[in-house]
């Protein structure tokens, strides 16, 4: 038995969870959020408010997704009560981020601004006053959002459009990452 996916998940107060069918929806203080079970060998029921995860069979396929069932099962949960956020960095001269309804406005140094479509179910937040760092303004940027996974994945949309680069360290990039500097060409003497 996977020791993950045997561990009940504790449905903390406020938090509903209903199960229809291969679905459970959750409720929230947060938000409401509907997981899709990844397979129909792997079951979900509510007892005594905690939410167990089972499988009826050893086949190596249901062996392989009773650990992340839970998993993704606990996050929703954690996401509708507390939710989740991930912090990015925007540094660089020149570089801005502006939140303006369901969009951000970024300027990275491109001929052109660059607008990126939040998903629904995410909110962005810029930091008011840039702070230096090694000589550069940083900005500050937060995603919030019951869904880890849309977070996770919106995050790292956001990143491509402007990696950090190893000579300045110009670019998006999370706050926690920290990015390996190189030296830069020395001249002949």
């Amino acid at each position: 038995m996977s020791r993950i996916g045997k561990l009940p998940v504790k449905l903390v107060e406020k938090v509903k969870a209903t199960i229809a069918g291969q679905v459970v929806n959750f409720e929230g203080p947060k938000g409401k959020l509907a997981v899709k079970l990844p397979h129909p060998e792997i079951k979900a029921e509510v007892k005594d408010g905690q939410l167990c995860v089972s499988r009826p069979s050893d086949s190596r396929r249901a062996k392989a997704l009773h650990g992340l069932t839970r998993s993704i099962l606990a996050n929703a949960v954690k996401g509708v009560s507390q939710g989740f956020e991930r912090r990015l960095a925007v540094r660089g001269v020149g570089f801005r981020a502006e939140v303006k309804g369901r969009q951000i406005h970024f300027a990275l140094g491109y001929s052109h601004p660059v607008v990126f479509d939040l998903p629904d179910g995410v909110d962005a937040e810029v930091g008011k006053q840039p702070r230096n760092e090694d000589g550069l303004p940083t900005l500050d940027l937060t995603l919030r959002s019951v869904n880890r996974e849309l977070l996770g994945a919106t995050a790292v949309r956001i990143r491509a459009l402007r990696p950090p680069e190893p000579y300045k360290g110009k670019g998006i990039k999370y706050t926690a990452e920290r990015v390996r500097r190189k030296e830069g060409k020395t001249g002949t003497t």
